[in-house]
């Protein structure tokens, strides 16, 4: 991987999976009716007696690859975003979250990124819902880089874990190197005001750095691939610095990563929050960078909300 590639995400994690699933025996693949679309053409022609092909029926998938985790297995199962977390929840709870179970459930075109099928196929809310069952680490990779990282952490956890991955091509952001669930990295130091994205708008909210930059504006970004849990050491830090904070997530503004950041430092360190993402609302369709530059969530967009903020009393 080249820094500024564009890859797919679902084809760049569906090819990490099949590597280490090739060293590591216990892993298997359930689908429903999505495998090739989730990456996985490679792994069900090496390995077809560890590919579960279980039909348009996502609750049930859950249900079994809650019991091949009680017979040793370590079940991943991937398909579309609001249907492995809204249409699924009271099995992910019971199944996989109630009963600790060690499987992977991985929401790909996650956000808006199945922009022109509508609201049915936004999943705009997976942080809110899974953030609610107790136990499950949530996870949004920035850039295929850590896409690839994750999966192996995510496969290394023990314990239910939920990643969330886009459709469009994001480019290669960073260096790869190890994932550590529950921690973030600082990106770019600043002392006017923090920001703090996740999944791919941390490619957005890079660009905007240079526009803010241009205006006067020294913004400090910390990039959070996990959501829960937060990186509260990290977070803390910076905003004692900045005293100021914008969160950005391909989310609604209620219930994601700016939600958990509020309950944050509303405990530990009050200070004044944007929370830039998709209004409580059904969400409009169209192209996906048009529906993304709609809501402010492009680079311009970003930029356009960090400074009025700032230059607010």
């Amino acid at each position: 991987m080249k820094l500024g590639e564009m890859l797919d995400p679902r084809k760049t994690f569906g090819a990490a999976v099949t590597e280490i699933a090739l060293k590591n025996k216990d892993i298997v693949v359930l689908s429903a009716d999505s495998g090739k679309s989730s990456g996985f053409g490679d792994f069900m022609k090496a390995a077809p007696e560890r590919y579960y092909e279980l039909g348009i029926m996502e609750q049930g998938a859950t249900g079994i690859a809650a019991g091949l985790a009680t017979a040793g297995k370590i079940p991943v199962f991937c398909a579309i975003a609001p249907f492995v977390s809204a249409r699924n929840y009271e099995m992910f709870r019971n199944d996989i979250g109630y009963m600790r179970q060690n499987v992977k459930i991985v929401g790909r075109n996650s956000g808006i990124s199945y922009s022109d099928l509508g609201s049915t196929h936004h999943s705009l809310d997976d942080f809110a819902i899974i953030g609610m069952i107790p136990g499950v680490s949530i996870i949004a990779p920035q850039d295929p880089g850590e896409i690839r990282s994750a999966a192996a952490a995510m496969l290394e956890h023990e314990g239910p874990v939920y990643m969330r991955i886009g459709n469009n091509k994001i480019p290669c952001l960073f260096e790869e190197e190890p994932f550590i669930i529950g921690k973030g990295r600082l990106i770019n130091e600043g002392e006017d005001i923090t920001l703090i994205s996740t999944g791919s708008l941390t490619g957005a909210a890079m660009g905007a750095l240079e526009l803010l930059r241009a205006k006067g504006i020294a913004a400090e970004l910390l990039g959070l691939p996990t959501v829960c849990p937060l990186d509260r050491e990290l977070i803390l830090a910076s905003v004692r610095k900045t005293g100021r904070v914008v969160t950005i997530e391909e989310h609604y503004i209620h219930g994601g990563l700016g939600a958990a950041v509020c309950e944050l430092l509303c405990e530990e360190h009050p200070v004044p929050v944007l929370r830039l993402g998709v209004p409580h609302d059904y969400a409009t369709s169209g192209p996906y960078d048009e529906v993304l530059s709609y809501y402010g969530l492009d680079a311009a967009g970003i930029a356009a909300s960090v400074e009025g903020f700032v230059k607010r009393p």
